[in-house]
């Protein structure tokens, strides 16, 4: 069994979001092969957010671990929160916004579309 070492980054303003979020990338591109473009946890403080951005190309999932979000699928918002799953397919249009007084932390998957 293998042990992967994470990798935290900071990103500021994430497709023109507010304030910092950090990304644990939980495999690296070697692992994911070609297939995916990422697979990490991210944790948005309080008040920050990732900017609405599109997709295309890929589709991306997340899963909330903790915390409330306002989340933007294609201009049309909800609120979601622990235990939910989110998807933007190809060519959709999301963002991602913490409105709770804790971090929010979900898992993010960004997957390629097949060539």
């Amino acid at each position: 069994m293998a042990v992967i070492e994470s990798n935290t980054v900071t990103a500021k303003n994430k497709a023109g979001g507010k304030g910092e979020i950090y990304i644990t990338h939980l495999l690296t591109p070697a692992e994911m092969r070609g297939q995916c473009e990422m697979f990490a946890k991210v944790v948005i403080p309080p008040g920050a957010s990732i900017g609405a951005h599109y997709h295309y190309g890929n589709s991306e999932t997340y899963h909330i671990l903790q915390g409330k979000a306002k989340y933007n699928d294609n201009d049309k918002f909800f609120e979601v929160g622990a235990g939910q799953t989110t998807f933007c397919g190809d060519n959709g249009m999301h963002g991602i916004e913490n409105i709770g007084d804790e971090d929010l932390i979900f898992i993010a998957l960004i997957i390629k579309n097949p060539a």
